[in-house]
């Protein structure tokens, strides 16, 4: 997409959080051999459940996404390995399910059900290959062998960490329960104390036990990871992960709000862990999640989502595009530079995350028939302003009401808009040389969970409405410094 330096990988032997900029919240990450795997909730989009490759967990390069398809509101999955197969356990609409497939790269299985419902699904299997799956707060179940199917009664074998009372959260919730084995112990990984609310809200504790059933000991050096003040960057920061290096460094990945932007959502940050003398892990002193660290090895793989535009091809969209609750089949037709909709009852969204404080973003919109095309700041389908183009003229659109059109006589127009800290700009042009700014701005501060629930977080969208076809083309991204 670009390589705006102030986040991630900073070419000096460190990097600077996040890892993720964006909205991909609860990473799910696992190693085979020198690679790293990651996944994330997908919410309400689709294609869903996009998988990130990376040899040295700072560099992230999107390689698939698992589903393609629409099926529900897709939360907190979990990606594990097991002899040489692949899986994904999500929950889907709370019913927790399965995806398998032989590489990282698909073809992945449609979504089947394990038989249980819940969520933030962990996997893990002990040393005689009996196989379990934890869910929720703090329960267990008996998996098959091969992985699918829940077998016998689930049974809560953890009742979280106790925090002390006076701490601001947003309520007493364990979620998130990962587990890892190492020398002899199961460690459990959870969350704590709600996923947002309060920026001091989120954090990951830790626990080990000489069984996956338990008893549970809590760790002495809990939380692991946690908001201390409403004045630190990175806020409600949990729903951690801990993964191990080739060469035995351990780290944990979890997701955080950044302070004044969560619009952003909550993007992936990464520190390292040690192991002390007792068998605990914790973050050594001195690191600090807004200051750079030293880069983990590895070598950089290609960095972010690339091209923004659509690959050619009938049926397939570009890794850093999604449809927001598609409920019927879309009929599109992308190409590398445009992409022609048809709109209709049932037309959804197509958006984008950004990742920046401030960007620019630009497309060329053409319309046939009575369709007409928008260009949005999107939160969900009652949250969202931009323009439309019509063949009545130019619309604003104010959080989901649209004006009267503005006449113009053209059915093909550039649209333009700049967010610098949260106040959103648009212009217009009909050649794309000479530009006018259009009579309505926007202030978006407030779109993000805390306000509007949902857990989603500010996309720009492009939309097909009315009856005909829309074209976008040549969608342009980039930062404003």
């Amino acid at each position: 997409m670009h390589d705006f330096q102030i986040k991630g990988d900073q070419g000096n032997g460190t990097y600077v959080n996040p890892i993720l900029a964006g909205d991909y919240a609860d990473p799910a990450i696992v190693r085979v051999g020198n690679d790293y795997y990651m996944t994330h909730s997908s919410f309400q989009f689709a294609p869903g459940l996009l998988i990130w490759h990376s040899t040295d967990l700072v560099n992230w390069e999107p390689v698939a996404k698992a589903l393609q398809e629409y099926v529900g509101n897709i939360w907190a999955p979990d990606l594990a390995y097991y002899q040489g197969q692949y899986y994904i356990y999500v929950p889907i609409d709370e019913e927790i399910m399965v995806l398998t497939a032989s590489s990282p790269k698909g073809p992945w299985s449609s979504p089947r059900k394990v038989g249980i419902r819940g969520i933030d699904p962990g996997h893990i299997a002990d040393g005689s290959g009996r196989r379990f799956l934890f869910y929720g707060p703090g329960y267990m179940v008996e998996l098959a062998p091969d992985g699918l199917t829940a077998i016998g009664e689930p049974r809560k074998v953890y009742d979280g960490w106790s925090f002390p009372n006076e701490w601001v959260v947003e309520g007493n919730f364990l979620e998130s329960c990962k587990l890892t084995y190492r020398n002899g112990y199961y460690y459990l990984t959870v969350a704590q104390g709600g996923s947002s609310g309060p920026a001091t809200s989120h954090m990951v504790a830790s626990a080990r036990s000489m069984h996956p059933w338990g008893p549970y000991e809590n760790s002495p050096y809990n939380p692991i990871v946690r908001t201390h003040s409403r004045n630190e960057k990175w806020c409600s920061k949990g729903h951690g992960s801990i993964i191990d290096t080739p060469g035995g460094d351990w780290w944990i990945v979890y997701h955080a709000y950044e302070k004044d932007y969560y619009t952003l959502g909550r993007q992936v940050l990464l520190e390292p862990l040690e192991w002390t003398e007792d068998g605990w892990f914790r973050v050594p002193d001195g690191v600090a999640a807004d200051q750079p660290i030293l880069k983990p090895h590895g070598q950089a793989v290609r960095h972010g989502q690339g091209n923004a535009g659509f690959q050619s091809g009938s049926d397939v969209l570009g890794y850093a595009w999604s449809w927001y609750k598609p409920v019927l089949s879309h009929a599109y037709t992308a190409g590398p530079n445009a992409i022609t909709i048809s709109a209709g009852p049932g037309s959804a969204p197509l958006v984008f995350m950004p990742e920046d404080h401030a960007y620019e973003a630009q497309v060329q919109i053409e319309i046939t028939g009575e369709a007409a095309g928008r260009f949005l700041l999107f939160y969900n389908e009652s949250t969202y302003s931009g323009l439309a183009l019509s063949s009545d003229g130019l619309h604003g659109i104010i959080r989901g009401w649209q004006t009267h059109a503005k006449p113009l006589s053209t059915r093909q127009l550039f649209v333009r808009l700049h967010n610098t800290e949260h106040e959103v700009v648009f212009f217009f042009s009909t050649d794309g040389v000479v530009w006018t700014k259009f009579e309505h701005s926007f202030e978006t501060s407030g779109w993000h969970h805390n306000a509007l629930g949902g857990f989603l977080a500010l996309r720009l969208a492009l939309w097909a409405r009315g009856e005909g076809n829309v074209t976008f083309r040549n969608f342009v991204y980039r930062p404003l410094s």
